[in-house]
């Protein structure tokens, strides 16, 4: 199938039940991106700072760029002025950055603090007592340009669905509790991003807002020969 007809396809099955679909662009040409583009889609994925700010560039203003990838504190600035959402969010270092980028635009970033839920050795993520802490921190409490809209998890890869579905439950369980406990008030705490094209269905069924999808729509991606140091996220 075209992209266009896996977007189609995705959007009917996704977006009618008010589940956000992110088209995972990463190592997609640009021309890929235009055709899932023209078939409706707006909200784009990427991992790499560089690779999201050059197709930022070429492609249509109306684009949401949503960073799921590892985010570097110095690199932020390169994305703080068009950023729609970022999900990796996993220290108050990197949180400190985005706020003073965002300060710099004028704008407030919206965040996603990234939980660890994977039962494998992963490079990234805040354990739940950590992310906890974070919030409880003054630290955190001093940031006026970042907005805390959600969480975001990658589960285990693995082919025991029983397993992955335990993961994602205990996110949106986590999610629940944090929204009682710290954003009791605030609509915009919203966001539960786990799923990818292997998952998706079970994250949905455990109550998954968004959605991250990239094989499923562009066919299986490329693999470049440089040291990368980034999660899957599609």
């Amino acid at each position: 199938m075209s992209i266009t007809d896996n977007i189609k396809r995705l959007k009917k099955e996704i977006e009618t039940i008010n589940v956000k679909l992110i088209a995972v662009s990463k190592t997609k040409p640009v021309e890929d991106v235009q055709e899932a583009y023209d078939a409706g889609q707006r909200i784009f994925g990427e991992n790499q700072v560089q690779e999201m700010a050059e197709k930022a560039e070429k492609l249509p203003a109306d684009i949401q760029w949503h960073l799921i990838g590892h985010l570097q504190t110095n690199k932020v600035k390169y994305i703080a002025a068009f950023v729609s959402l970022i999900h990796s969010v996993d220290s108050i270092k990197l949180l400190k950055e985005i706020n003073k980028q965002a300060q710099k635009n004028d704008r407030i970033i919206d965040c996603l603090l990234q939980i660890y839920i994977a039962d494998e050795e992963t490079k990234f993520g805040l354990g739940f007592d950590e992310a906890i802490e974070l919030l409880r921190s003054d630290d955190f409490q001093e940031l006026k340009n970042v907005r805390i809209v959600g969480v975001m998890g990658i589960a285990t890869n693995t082919e025991n669905e029983k397993q992955v579905k335990e993961e994602f439950y205990e996110l949106k369980t986590f999610f629940d509790g944090l929204k009682l406990s710290f954003f009791r008030k605030e609509d915009s705490f919203k966001e539960v991003s786990m799923g990818m094209s292997s998952d998706y269905n079970t994250a949905i069924e455990q109550g998954s807002t968004m959605v991250r999808i990239g094989s499923d729509i562009f066919g299986k991606r490329v693999i470049k020969h440089f040291k990368n140091t980034e999660e899957p996220n599609d």
